[in-house]
């Protein structure tokens, strides 16, 4: 069932179709799902997030949360503990000075029970692996903490999707694998819906499917593997690929018939090692 639904959606921040941000814009996700957006910058990514979550609203088209449509102000307040939304900056979204009280702050406006709220913010502190900082000062975390911390506050609202708009592209290399760690985590093990946009392509690698916006519309919405394998095109639209799939092609470059489809280290050293015991066939036999 599609937990995210957008049909025929049109965009434009000045209202004026014309300049739209985004074009007649068709996708599905599905419950459960672990969905990348890459883009270059102004491809449309970000602005397709906030639809998602209620924060806009299409110029044409609408868009479904869990069968409910974001233009419905009567229903935003739901939408939103649904589809539960983390952004790129761990600082704007830090609200309290303790940690356990940061992520207690969305159950105690919705009016959840006290003993509820003990129990959820236990169980979202533990989901993210920040239990032992629940009483620490929010401001004295690292990036990637803050982060957790702000992903926790969101699971405890129990929401069945959580998207989340560039959310690594402030941290360091560790707290990058801090976040992606929970966030394949809280996919595989909560089966909660991700969709995450991102401008890394490790990082997409990761999930299992990949959509990729340029100029408003949708270029590719197809597995990792495939994506990765279109190099020119992507690279023809200011992308990228992982750096293992950038070496399959260097290596082909040369005449070692390596495949393309290798997306991360470990499909990596698996090609590598075949390639060192002579199993992989090169243009000098």
């Amino acid at each position: 069932m599609a937990i995210i639904k957008i049909e025929n959606v049109s965009f434009s921040y000045d209202e004026d179709l014309a300049h739209a941000v985004l074009k007649n814009i068709d996708l599905e996700i599905n419950e459960g799902e672990f969905v990348a957006v890459l883009g270059h910058n102004g491809s449309g990514k970000s602005t397709l997030a906030k639809l998602m979550n209620g924060i806009l609203l299409p110029g044409e088209g609408r868009v479904l949360v869990d069968g409910m449509d974001t233009a419905d102000d009567n229903l935003i307040k739901e939408i939103r503990k649904t589809a539960g939304m983390v952004f790129q900056n761990p600082d704007n979204q830090i609200v309290a000075t303790i940690v356990e009280e940061d992520v207690a702050f969305a159950p105690e406006n919705l009016g959840v029970p006290p003993e509820e709220i003990r129990r959820r913010v236990d169980e979202a502190l533990a989901t993210v692996g920040m239990t032992k900082y629940a009483r620490h000062s929010a401001n004295k975390l690292s990036g990637g903490q803050k982060q957790r911390v702000a992903i926790a506050g969101l699971l405890a609202m129990k929401p069945k999707c959580i998207i989340l708009d560039e959310p690594t592209a402030m941290l360091d290399p560790s707290g990058r694998k801090e976040v992606m760690r929970t966030i394949k985590k809280l996919n595989e093990e909560e089966n909660i819906t991700i969709i995450l946009i991102t401008h890394y392509m490790d990082e997409a690698a990761k999930a299992k499917r990949v959509v990729v916006m340029n100029k408003g519309s949708i270029l590719l919405d197809e597995t990792p593997h495939y994506v990765f394998q279109n190099a020119g095109l992507l690279k023809s639209v200011g992308l990228d690929v992982p750096q293992s799939t950038e070496l399959m092609f260097a290596l082909r470059e040369k005449g070692i018939k390596v495949p393309l489809a290798v997306i991360n280290e470990k499909e990596c050293e698996e090609v590598l090692r075949d390639l060192l015991e002579g199993k992989i066939v090169t243009d000098r036999g």
